[in-house]
């Protein structure tokens, strides 16, 4: 019998205290499946998208078996992809040990001066979240002691390993004392996440949650039919008819992240973005804009959004289609979680895209609702609505009498109906209540249009025949990496440059490793890079021309498989 209640599980009484201050109930499935393993010894492999508090089903337990009496020796290690999940994971952590003030933990990641790092650990640390760079970094120096470790944790272990960090991770774990025990959380099961556990687990008990149980029960998914170069009008018009009062954006790229953060800041919304370019000290200001109110629209990639843990995200927009199906399920995981209820948003853009959208349906084993875009009647009247609520609000709350003075020298001149709609059109001439120009309504119906008659002249049969061929091709795609390469045999190589890139078959870098390098950091589609040829030391890549200066620039520092490149034109 599993156990839903944190009130019935075998913990001390300060956690149980302290999640009840956080205001935690029942465990989540992740959470009633792993706390009772882990804390009874046991290895364990957590297959657990985001969304699912799987931070709390390893910290509860790992906070359990720290021993007082060893006073500030580390004993628990939780390695973490990204500096954002290494600080909200530690942030969850200290919630948690509110009541065990002996228990200290410390971050240590990247982007921030180690040497604030070796003051925070001068006087030791219980528990160490940390980056694999950075954990390495402070190894080598001897500034942590590992000696008296207990636990390692790999928290999105599927993603450190997408980011090139597996050496560094064996490196780690075959450091630290045998005599331990190893959890891994992961939201996929790649054959490289097996082999980790073969090597470094002790026949491991396996949790899995499955993608039904994330995704789909409270969360409502629609999608909408949008022409090239409108669909920041079409978000503008979704946020101000559904106005959200938290929502999260996705991009593809990072260009695109700080390009429509611009836009829609220009336009009076309050955003933020977030990519791996920006500075610790901006990610951290914007995040806590965010969970404090103060940026309801966060604008994210895929990689940035690792980490993200906030409640009472209402709605989700894909404004790029995400470039892989998991994708998809760890975007929309951002709503609806803990049992309540979310909405996602997906713009597709021609035909190719409607395709895309198919296969993510068929993948989620969902159904993704077409829905039309607001046209500007819809929307004004929207928006009039939420305006009345707003000025009766303002009336209820009162507080009104010190403007009776205004009021008083108007009267004499106008009536009280003329006052209200003077006031109402200067708020609408300076507020956030602007209407759309109609006119932009007939490229949204035009765009759909076209995309449905030019889908419905296809037959049945080979609509259904594309859709099972490309549907084989992604799932083969998909098996190992989001960023698997495509194959290349009839590339036209003309109007193409040869890049070198100083890593190759002795470094164990596959085609996808390489792609998936060149496309994050260019921010280019990988479908714009020709023939990969994997040689003993280095690789070449063919790159269009006029995209060559900016495959050079961004690769520079860049690391793969944890190796730090040099890229340079032949």
């Amino acid at each position: 019998m599993i156990i839903k209640q944190f009130s019935e599980m075998p913990i001390s009484e300060e956690i149980k205290h302290a999640i009840s201050d956080i205001g935690f109930e029942e465990a989540t499935g992740i959470q009633a499946e792993s706390i009772p393993l882990i804390l009874s010894g046991k290895d364990v492999i957590g297959h657990s998208h985001t969304g699912t508090g799987k931070t709390a089903a390893f910290s509860i337990p790992a906070i359990e078996i720290i021993d007082k009496a060893l006073k500030k020796a580390t004993q628990i290690l939780i390695l973490c992809p990204t500096r954002e999940l290494a600080i909200q994971a530690c942030d969850e952590i200290k919630k948690l040990t509110k009541y065990k003030r002996f228990i200290k933990t410390v971050p240590i990641y990247g982007g921030q001066p180690i040497e604030r790092q070796f003051e925070a650990l001068k006087g030791g640390a219980q528990i160490i979240v940390g980056t694999p760079g950075r954990v390495m970094d402070h190894m080598r120096r001897k500034t942590i002691s590992f000696s008296h470790l207990k636990m390692v944790i790999l928290d999105e272990a599927d993603e450190m390993l997408s980011m090139g960090f597996r050496e560094d991770i064996e490196t780690i774990l075959k450091d630290v004392p045998e005599e331990r025990q190893t959890i891994l959380f992961s939201a996929t099961m790649s054959d490289e996440i097996m082999e980790i556990t073969k090597l470094y687990q002790h026949e491991p008990e396996i949790v899995k949650i499955t993608r039904e149980e994330i995704t789909v029960p409270n969360i409502d998914q629609y999608y909408y039919e949008i022409p090239a170069g409108k669909k920041t009008e079409a978000l503008s018009r979704l946020l101000d008819r559904y106005n959200p009062s938290r929502s999260i954006v996705f991009c593809n790229t990072k260009k695109q992240v700080g390009d429509l953060a611009e836009e829609l800041s220009a336009m009076g919304y309050c955003v933020g973005g977030l990519h791996g370019d920006m500075k610790q000290n901006d990610r951290t200001r914007i995040m806590n804009g965010y969970r404090k109110g103060k940026i309801s629209i966060l604008i994210a990639t895929d990689v940035a959004a690792r980490g993200i843990d906030v409640d009472d995200v209402e709605a989700v927009f894909n404004y790029d289609i995400p470039q892989d199906l998991e994708y998809y399920v760890h975007r929309i995981g951002r709503t609806g979680r803990i049992g309540k209820q979310g909405t996602a948003y997906t713009f597709v853009c021609g035909r190719r895209q409607i395709y895309e959208l198919h296969d993510i349906e068929r993948y989620t084993k969902s159904k993704i609702h077409l829905m039309r875009i607001p046209t500007s009647d819809e929307l004004s009247d929207a928006l009039n609505v939420k305006l009345t609520e707003e000025i009766s609000k303002t009336i209820e709350e009162g507080g009104l009498e010190e403007f009776n003075e205004i009021l008083d020298s108007l009267f004499g001149s106008y009536s009280s109906v003329e006052i209200c709609g003077a006031l109402i059109k200067k708020l609408i001439e300076t507020g956030s209540y602007n209407t759309h120009n109609k006119h932009d309504d007939i490229a949204f119906e035009e765009e759909g249009k076209k995309i449905r008659l030019t889908m419905n002249r296809r037959s049945d049969s080979d609509r259904d025949r594309r859709g099972r061929s490309q549907q084989g091709d992604r799932r083969k795609q998909n098996t190992r990496s989001a960023a698997r390469a495509p194959r290349r045999e009839h590339t036209d190589e003309s109007g193409m440059d040869k890049i070198s890139i100083n890593v190759g078959k002795k470094h164990r870098v596959s085609a996808a490793h390489i792609l998936g390098a060149v496309a994050g950091e260019s921010g280019l589609p990988g479908k714009t890079f020709g023939r990969i040829e994997i040689l003993e030391s280095c690789t070449i890549v063919s790159v269009p021309k006029e995209n060559t200066k900016k495959v050079l620039d961004a690769m520079k520092g860049c690391k793969i498989m944890g190796y730090k490149t040099v890229t340079r034109k032949l």
